[in-house]
């Protein structure tokens, strides 16, 4: 990495905001006998034998406080002094899935963080998918062992060099395709990260252009940049709205993936990406969260990050991409409360809160899906306070007009262990966006503030089929916890692939269902 560093602006702008990208990749692979290894992790469940490597019974490895709890581990160092061992809780053998397995390889090498050179004994998986379980296995050891450390001096994690993978019953060469595949996933979570870790002052929404058109070369997909005066001959009034009280240019950025045979279908995806939030005019109090609201760009980063993966992968639908980018900062030039905005499809906005901005630059994005032609349309962002209250920080809140989309998210979102809850577009509260002297305005009243969110956005989503993730809450950790890392999540990125993957139009889908005979 280039380490030659400007005094204000650490990171150049030649990439290295994207120190995942950097790094040397580790070996990951299944064995039948492990080498030489600094730290050997073996998988203890609640019931049935230990494991005769460790050399302890339940009984002694209770005495040290181990009970085998999922998301758990013990170091006990080897009798020859050469191997770190390490007992990994499983918890009960009969909930032993790709889920839970991608949770204690998690904790293994984060256990073992010192080191460069770590073993995984699993135990027999008979039965289990392998290429499902070889990719959940490298994404737990890949986002486990993530660190944003490129600004320290002196970091502390040791970058892994290998991993080895050993399971009774398991077929290596099934499962070797499930290691690839969890390499490109796990890697397009980290850029998400990285790219949500780095400091406002690193990353403007000009330098994230620059980003993607780095990675759209690396990755095979195709990358527009619009400047400000595009987005004025564009009409994109409710960026440019929020862009008024910036120092920083904006930029909307428009990803293009074509599959390499006929298309399946097209995807529309859209990503928040307000680089620093400081909630304008509206000015959030100075408390911790305001601190994080260089993450407030999660869904941008979530969306550009699942370009990276999809040409590797055999996307097979044609997938389009909108990142809506600035910041949102308060200055003379500020959009105010009061303003009216006019949106790309004519739309007129009443300002009520200038902390209501992800919703004024995501409706324009929205209009353009729209008049791209895309079959549905998935956006992502951290929207609403609201729904951190609801669902906390483990969970992102799911809205739509089409079941069968929304039913396609949650499907890939479990896939993933990514945690997604439903809740409702109430038709009902839309009366609290109506404005008096606008078509509608930003903000409804004080409460269902993720509801009312996602029903401003509905507005513009029209008759495509649409689905909305509010990752407010799961963009970053407080703590180290099984695959999340402490910091920005990459939370989405992973369910998006999946959902990209295999596309197909929700509207044909449904129609095919609903020809098929009656039972009766």
């Amino acid at each position: 990495m280039n380490m030659t560093r400007e005094p204000y602006k650490l990171i150049p702008e030649s990439f290295t905001a994207i120190p995942s990208l950097e790094r040397d990749e580790a070996t990951i692979e299944w064995v039948a006998e492990f080498g030489e290894l600094d730290a050997l992790g073996v998988v203890v469940t609640t019931d049935g034998e230990v494991p005769a490597v460790l050399g302890l019974d339940r009984e002694a490895l209770a005495r040290a406080g181990f009970t085998a709890a999922a998301g758990t581990t013990l170091l006990l160092p080897a009798a020859s002094g050469s191997t770190l061992l390490v007992a990994v809780g499983g918890g009960a053998s009969g909930g032993l899935d790709a889920a839970r397995l991608r949770n204690a390889v998690a904790v293994l090498l984060r256990a073992t963080a010192r080191h460069a050179r770590i073993g995984l004994d699993l135990p027999a998986v008979a039965g289990m998918d392998a290429s499902s379980l070889g990719q959940a296995l490298t994404e737990g050891a890949l986002l486990g062992r993530y660190r944003f450390d490129v600004l320290q001096s002196k970091p502390k994690n040791v970058p892994l060099a290998l991993l080895q993978l050993r399971a009774p019953g398991i077929s290596m060469a099934a499962a070797a395709g499930g290691l690839a595949t969890g390499r490109v996933t796990a890697r397009a979570a980290n850029i998400a990260r990285d790219l949500c870790n780095a400091p406002p002052s690193h990353l403007t929404a000009a330098d994230l252009g620059a980003i993607a058109m780095d990675l759209g070369s690396r990755f095979g997909f195709v990358v527009e940049e619009f400047d400000k005066q595009q987005l004025i001959d564009l009409g994109c009034g409710g960026l440019l709205g929020v862009n008024a009280g910036s120092a920083q240019e904006p930029r909307m950025l428009k990803l293009t993936f074509m599959p390499d045979g006929e298309s399946t279908g097209h995807l529309g995806m859209v990503g928040k990406g307000i680089m620093y939030d400081s909630g304008g005019v509206s000015l959030k109090p100075s408390d911790p969260m305001h601190l994080l609201m260089k993450m407030d760009m999660g869904g941008a980063a979530a969306v550009l990050a699942t370009f990276t993966a999809l040409r590797e992968l055999g996307a097979s639908a044609k997938v389009t991409g909108f990142l809506m980018c600035t910041d949102n900062m308060p200055s003379g030039s500020a959009y105010k409360l009061g303003d009216v905005l006019t949106a790309r499809n004519g739309t007129t906005i009443e300002v009520k809160n200038t902390d209501a901005e992800g919703r004024l630059v995501m409706c324009d994005a929205l209009t353009l899906a729209v008049e791209e032609g895309a079959d549905a349309i998935v956006d992502i962002a951290t929207l609403t306070g609201a729904s951190l209250m609801a669902l906390g920080q483990l969970t992102a809140a799911l809205f739509g007009n089409d079941q069968l989309l929304v039913d396609r998210l949650r499907d890939a979102a479990a896939r993933t262990d990514e945690q997604v809850w439903q809740l409702p577009l109430e038709p009902q509260y839309r009366k609290q966006l109506d404005s008096d002297i606008a078509d509608i305005s930003n903000l409804g009243g004080k409460y269902a503030g993720a509801t009312t969110a996602a029903l401003f956005l509905a507005e513009f989503a029209g008759d495509t089929p649409w689905a909305h993730l509010d990752i407010a809450g799961t963009m970053q950790s407080d703590t180290d916890d099984v695959w999340r890392s402490k910091g920005a999540t990459g939370f989405g990125t992973r369910t998006l692939i999946e959902l990209a993957r295999s596309f197909t139009p929700v509207r044909a889908a449904s129609a095919a269902a609903s020809a098929q005979p009656s039972a009766e």
